[in-house]
C-alpha cells in the first residue's frame, strides 16, 4: 500500500493548538459562537506525493552515488532520498553532498528531482526562521529562473507555487515577474500561477504589492495562450474582482471565442458579482445567453446552472431547461446524464409547468442502456404527466415495452418492471388510457421475471376493479393466458381476479374449465403409497476428452428430463408444497361454486356436478398437503382455510354468501381508497409551497421603461419585484432547508455541546461553529 507522509513539526502543532484554544463563558443556556480564525502564521506541511518505498538504503551509499555517479545514478539516488524523506527518515548528512554535487548538474531529470527534494526538506529551524543553508538553494532557484531552457524555468515556477516561506520567495520576485515576458507559453503560464500563489500567502501583499496591476497589464498586452489567459483572469477574479470585471466588459464581443476553461471562470465571476449585487443581473445575463451558443458541453452546462441561480424569469428557466435536455440526449457519459437529471429534478420543484412542455425531450433519455438513468428518467417524467401529454408518454412507454421483448440482457427484466410500474401509475392517474395498454401488458404475465409479471398482475387487478367496462375483455384474455403463468404470486393474483369478476355464466364455466386444466385430474395424489408417479428419463452422451498429461479419456454427460415439466402449472406448484396457493385456489373455487349454485338459469344437475367437483379438488389439496410427500407440509392457516371452503361449498344454505361475494370486493375498495388517499396527501405535502401568488396576473412590465432592456431582463425584474412585494422571497429563504447543513459534533450529554453550520462553495468549506457550555463553571483552554 502506498504510504503518504503528511507531517507537521512539534512546534507547528503547539502553535496551532494555542491558536485554536477557546474560552467559553459559562451560564447554562448561554451560547457562544466560536469564530474559527485561520492561523495565517502556521502553514502545516502537506503531502503532494505518494511514493511506496520499503527498501533500506544507507546514507553512505547515497552519498557515494551522489558524489561519483553519472546523471542516471544521481537521479536514482535522489529518488531514494526523496522516498526516505516521505517515509519519515531524517537524513541531514546528505544535504551538503546534494548542494556540492547535485546543484551544478545540467541534467533536467536531476534538476526536477532536486526541486522535489527541496519541497520535502524542512526549511525552517526550531525558532521558525529560515535556515542559513537555504540561501544556497535560493541562489540555485534564481539561476533556474534565468536558465535558457524553458522546461527548467517552468518546473521551477511550478515548484515555487508550493513554497510558503516569505524569506525564501522575496529575493526571487523580480525573476518571477520577468518570466511573464518569456517567449514560451509554458513559462508564462507557470509564472502567472506562481504570482497568484505568492499573492495568496498571508504576506503576499507585501511580497508583490502590485500583483493585480502586473497581471492586468499582462492580460491587456494580448496574450494568445488560452491556459495562460485563464490563469491570469482567475488571479484577478480571486484577488481583484473589479479589474476582472473591467477586463470582461472591455472584451464582451470576443467572450464567445474564448476557450472553455476561460469561459467557465467568466461564469464563476458572474455568479460571484450577481450574488453580491443583484441589480447587475441584467447586464450579465446577456453574456450568459451569448455563451449558451457555444459548442462546449461543460460551458453550456455551467451557463444553464448560472441562469437558474440568477434569474426566475420564464424565458431564462426555459433556456436552461432546453440546455439540460440537449445535454441529456447528446452526451454519452452516464455520469453527465445522471447529474443533468438531478438538475432537472431540482428545476421541477418551482417550474413544473415549463418542464411539462419538454416531457418528450426528457423521455428520450430512456434510450440509454444504463438502468439508473432509465429509473431516474421515469421517476421525473411521472411527475410531469398531464392530460395534454399522457397519450404521447403512454405511446412511448408501450414502444419501449415491445422493444424490451427482443432484448436479452441482465437488466431487461428490471427495466421491463420499471416500465410496467410507470404505465400502472399513468393508468391510475388517467384511467382513459388503461384500455390501450392493458392487453399489451397482460402478455407479460408469463414473464420469467417474477417482479415484472407480479407488477402486471397488480396493475390488471386495479384496472379490473376501477374500469367495469374492461372487465369482460380482461377476464377473457386472462383465462387464455392462465396456463402459461409459472409464478405462484402471479397465479394467486390472477385467481383472485377470476373469482371476483367472473359474474356471467359463460365466464364462470370458462373459469372452472381453466382451473380444471391447470390442476389436472383429481385426485392429486396417486399410487398405493400416496406418491405422484414421477418418472425421470435419463439420457447419456459421451465424447472424447484430452487430459492434462496428453492421454485420451471418455467424458460422459447425463441429462435428465423430468416428467414434472409436463405437469400443468397449478399442479406443479402444489406438488412443490405451495400451501398458500392451495388456499387461494380453494377460495376461488368457493366463489365460483357459490355463484353457480345461486344462479337460477343453471340446471340442478350442473349445480350438483360443479359442487362435487370443487369439493373433490379441495379434498385432494388437503390430502396432498398432509400426506408428507411434498417438500413443505401445509401450514395450519391454509389447512383451516381449505376446511372452511369445503364446509361452505357443502352447505351453501348455511354460509353467508355476502361475505364471499361482496365483502372481498369492498375490502379491496377500501385498500385502494386508502392508497389513493396516502398518495394525494403526499403530493399535497410536496406541493405545499405556493407556485404563484394571487397578483401574478398583473402585468407590471407594461409600467416599466423598456429602453435598452431585453424581454428576459424585463421578465426577471418583474419576477424579482413580485417575489419581494409578496414576501415570497423571504419565505423561500426561511423554508428550513438551511437546517439540513447543521452537523452535530458532540453528544447532547457531553460537557461541551458543539455543532457547525457547513457552507460549501466549490472547493471552499466554511464552518460556523456554535459551542455551548453545559456545566456551571467557566471552561478555559478548550480546544476544538
Amino acid at each position: 500500500a502506498a504510504r503518504a507522509s503528511a507531517r507537521a513539526t512539534t512546534a507547528h502543532r503547539d502553535r496551532a493548538r494555542e491558536a485554536t484554544t477557546r474560552w467559553i463563558r459559562s451560564g447554562g443556556a448561554t451560547t457562544t459562537t466560536a469564530t474559527m480564525a485561520t492561523v495565517n502564521q502556521v502553514v502545516e506541511r502537506g503531502c503532494s506525493m505518494l511514493v511506496h518505498f520499503d527498501r533500506a538504503t544507507s546514507a553512505v551509499e547515497l552519498k557515494e552515488a551522489l558524489e561519483t555517479g553519472n546523471a542516471e545514478e544521481k537521479a536514482d539516488a535522489m529518488k531514494k532520498v526523496i522516498s526516505l524523506l516521505l517515509s519519515g527518515e531524517a537524513i541531514p548528512q546528505v544535504f551538503i553532498t546534494i548542494v556540492r554535487y547535485v546543484l551544478p548538474s545540467d541534467d533536467h531529470t536531476v534538476q526536477k528531482l532536486l526541486l522535489l527534494y527541496m519541497e520535502m526538506i524542512e526549511k525552517c529551524g526550531a525558532d521558525g526562521k529560515i535556515l542559513p543553508e537555504m540561501i544556497l538553494l535560493c541562489q540555485n532557484l534564481r539561476n533556474n529562473l534565468q536558465h535558457p531552457n524553458e522546461f527548467l524555468r517552468g518546473c521551477t515556477l511550478r515548484f515555487l507555487c508550493r513554497i510558503t516561506e516569505p524569506d525564501l520567495l522575496e529575493p526571487l520576485i523580480p525573476s518571477i515577474v520577468q518570466n511573464l515576458e518569456h517567449r514560451h507559453s509554458y513559462v508564462r503560464r507557470n509564472a502567472v500561477m506562481a504570482i497568484n500563489k505568492i499573492y495568496d500567502l498571508p504576506d503576499g501583499e507585501h511580497l508583490i504589492p502590485d500583483a493585480p496591476e502586473i497581471i492586468e497589464s499582462f492580460l491587456m498586452s494580448g496574450e494568445n495562450d488560452l491556459g495562460t489567459r485563464r490563469n491570469a483572469f482567475l488571479m484577478l477574479y480571486t484577488h481583484a474582482q473589479e479589474r476582472a470585471v473591467n477586463y470582461l466588459m472591455n472584451n464582451l464581443e470576443s467572450v464567445s471565442n474564448w476557450g472553455d476553461i476561460l469561459q467557465t471562470v467568466v461564469l464563476d465571476l458572474i455568479r460571484k458579482v450577481c450574488r453580491s449585487d443583484p441589480t447587475q443581473k441584467g447586464k450579465y445575463i446577456k453574456v450568459i445567453l451569448m455563451l449558451l451558443g457555444t459548442n462546449n458541453a461543460s460551458v453550456v452546462y455551467e451557463c444553464a446552472n448560472t441562469l437558474v441561480a440568477l434569474s426566475n424569469a420564464p424565458t431564462a428557466i426555459k433556456a436552461a431547461a432546453n440546455c439540460y435536455c440537449q445535454l441529456l440526449v447528446n452526451q454519452s457519459d452516464n455520469n453527465v446524464k445522471l447529474i443533468v437529471l438531478d438538475r432537472l429534478t431540482d428545476l421541477k420543484k418551482d417550474n413544473k409547468e415549463l418542464l411539462q412542455a419538454m416531457i418528450m425531450d426528457i423521455l428520450r433519455a430512456i434510450s440509454s442502456p444504463n438502468i439508473d438513468i432509465k429509473r431516474k428518467t421515469l421517476d421525473l417524467v411521472l411527475d410531469l404527466i398531464t392530460p395534454r401529454n399522457i397519450d404521447d408518454v403512454t405511446s412511448m412507454l408501450k414502444t419501449e415495452v415491445i422493444k424490451s421483448q427482443s432484448e436479452n440482457t441482465s437488466e431487461t427484466g428490471e427495466y421491463r418492471q420499471l416500465l410496467v410500474q410507470a404505465i400502472h401509475k399513468c393508468a391510475l392517474k388517467f384511467p382513459e388510457v388503461a384500455g390501450s395498454v392493458i392487453y399489451l401488458l397482460m402478455d407479460f404475465l408469463s414473464d420469467a421475471n417474477s417482479g415484472s409479471s407480479a407488477d402486471v398482475a397488480y396493475f390488471v387487478r386495479e384496472i379490473a376493479f376501477t374500469n367495469k367496462s374492461l372487465r369482460p375483455g380482461i377476464i377473457e384474455h386472462l383465462l387464455d393466458l392462465f396456463s402459461t403463468i409459472r409464478s405462484s404470486r402471479v397465479c394467486a393474483t390472477a385467481l383472485w381476479i377470476i373469482g371476483e369478476f367472473s359474474t356471467t355464466q359463460a365466464e364462470q364455466e370458462a373459469a372452472l374449465e381453466v382451473i380444471r386444466m391447470s390442476l389436472g385430474p383429481a385426485p392429486l395424489v396417486d399410487g398405493p403409497d400416496g406418491e405422484e408417479e414421477d418418472e425421470d428419463t435419463t439420457e447419456t452422451t459421451t465424447r472424447p476428452a484430452v487430459l492434462a498429461d496428453g492421454t485420451y479419456a471418455t467424458q460422459a454427460a447425463y441429462s435428465t428430463s423430468a416428467a414434472i415439466s409436463q405437469v400443468p402449472n397449478l399442479r406443479e406448484m402444489l406438488l412443490k408444497g405451495d400451501s398458500f396457493l392451495s388456499a387461494v385456489i380453494a377460495s376461488t373455487l368457493t366463489k365460483l361454486a357459490l355463484r353457480v349454485i345461486g344462479s337460477g338459469s343453471v340446471p340442478q344437475a350442473q349445480k350438483n356436478a360443479t359442487q362435487a367437483e370443487c369439493m373433490l379438488y379441495i379434498v385432494s389439496m388437503l390430502r396432498l398437503g398432509t400426506s408428507g410427500k411434498v417438500p413443505i407440509e401445509m401450514d395450519r392457516d391454509s389447512k383451516a382455510r381449505l376446511e372452511l371452503c369445503f364446509h361452505v361449498i357443502g352447505h351453501p344454505e348455511e354460509a353467508d354468501t355476502d361475505v364471499w361475494l361482496k365483502s372481498c370486493g369492498e375490502s379491496f375498495a377500501l385498500m385502494i381508497e386508502e392508497k389513493l388517499r396516502r398518495e394525494s396527501q403526499a403530493s399535497a405535502n410536496s406541493d405545499a409551497a405556493p407556485v404563484a401568488q394571487a397578483d401574478d396576473l398583473i402585468d407590471f412590465h407594461h409600467l416599466k421603461s423598456r429602453k435598452g432592456m431585453t424581454q428576459l431582463e424585463i421578465e426577471d425584474a418583474v419576477a424579482t419585484d413580485l417575489a419581494r412585494a409578496t414576501g415570497f422571497m423571504d419565505s423561500v429563504k426561511k423554508n428550513g432547508r438551511s437546517l439540513d447543513r447543521v452537523m452535530q459534533l458532540t453528544g447532547l450529554s457531553d460537557t461541551v455541546y458543539a455543532e457547525t453550520y457547513v457552507t460549501v462553495h466549490q472547493y471552499d468549506i466554511t464552518l460556523d461553529v456554535t459551542m455551548i457550555n453545559r456545566t456551571d463553571e467557566p471552561l478555559q483552554n478548550v480546544m476544538l
